[in-house]
């Protein structure tokens, strides 16, 4: 597995600046995490959000980096094989990565990278194929997993927005977990509902919300990311 320089702009703040309130959000989020199941172990996670632009991908990279930093092996991979993004964020080559390993072109070892955070690999998405849903939705994409979960202690999805395509509709099913993302003055009511709606239909356990881009109480700008909810529902 090759090294990757990680891009230490602000929105990986739980690496950039581990002290942060923000850093401590997202550690107080892995813990929430690790007790909505006292009786299961989780190693299998995504976030969700209705639409595009509501701090997907962060959330995740940051989540990411705090499971890392807990001491856990932890893989991040791209599950976006039509707009993938986690390669800009962490600075590290698309040219392969999932869809060159479930169309057995590469192995996941070849395509794992490691981070400049101890126990954090990323594996990006790779090749942009014709067919996403198809590929995510074979018996290879689940062969692999069970291999991934041999070496890594947690596996993290980033995906497409729920409502554009059925993509993370079918990671979803394949995870431990779902932790939906809406952003504060932009998902409305009906759609953060209709996400809801979808991932309880596909049968995804959601572990609850996070809800950011809220205001600060003292009118100083915003948080880029910030816990609001919290808890068990329905799957």
């Amino acid at each position: 597995m090759s090294r990757s320089t990680i891009d230490t702009k602000p929105k990986l703040v739980a690496f950039a600046n581990p002290t942060s309130p923000l850093a401590e959000a997202y550690r107080t989020l892995r813990t929430n995490i690790q007790f909505s199941s006292i009786d299961e172990r989780i190693r299998t996670l995504m976030v969700a959000s209705a639409q595009s632009g509501d701090g997907k991908s962060t959330t995740i990279s940051n989540l990411a980096i705090t499971y890392a930093q807990e001491g856990k092996r932890t893989l991040l991979i791209d599950g976006d094989l039509r707009k993938p993004s986690l390669h800009h964020m962490f600075a590290i080559s698309n040219r392969t990565g999932l869809t060159n390993v479930l169309v057995n072109e590469q192995s996941w070892m070849s395509v794992v990278r490691s981070t400049h955070v101890p126990n954090l690999s990323v594996m990006a998405a790779g090749s942009i194929p014709p067919n996403p849903s198809e590929i995510l939705a074979s018996q290879r994409m689940k062969s692999l997993l069970e291999e991934l979960g041999e070496r890594f202690d947690m596996i993290l999805f980033d995906t497409p927005p729920i409502l554009a395509v059925t993509d993370g509709l079918i990671i979803s099913s394949l995870c431990d977990g779902v932790v939906m993302v809406v952003k504060s003055g932009r998902t409305k009511h009906a759609l953060a509902r209709k996400l809801k709606l979808s991932l309880e239909h596909a049968k995804a356990r959601i572990f609850g919300v996070v809800l950011n881009n809220v205001k600060r109480k003292s009118g100083e700008g915003y948080y880029d990311y910030y816990r609001y909810g919290y808890g068990h529902s329905k799957s």
